[in-house]
């Protein structure tokens, strides 16, 4: 009996885990190549300095992982639009470590 617990919460826990590693936003990747708009935004996005959700780096090639945005005019993956107030993510900008 005690091994059906501890399999079951061993269990719960990786799914838990990996539902917190997922890095997107209604379906929408939170990495690639992004449009920044001022209407029918895919995303709101605020800056902040502290208790960000996400973590942006933006690059200017390979923007293959989570939080690594590479800025374009066209053939975006998403557009985003920046609001200072009820955004849909907050986003930090960073040098290094992008990601959640």
């Amino acid at each position: 009996m005690k091994e059906k617990i501890i399999i079951i919460f061993l269990l719960l826990s990786v799914i838990l885990l990996a539902k917190s590693r997922d890095c997107t936003f209604n379906g929408i990747p939170l990495y690639g190549k992004v449009k920044f708009v001022d209407s029918f935004p895919d995303i709101t996005i605020e800056y902040v300095d502290s208790f960000p959700d996400l973590r942006v780096q933006f690059v200017d090639s390979f923007p293959d992982r989570c939080g690594k945005w590479q800025i374009v005019d066209s053939f975006p993956d998403f557009t985003v639009k920046i609001v200072d107030s009820f955004p849909d993510i907050k986003v930090k900008k960073v040098d290094s470590f992008p990601g959640k």
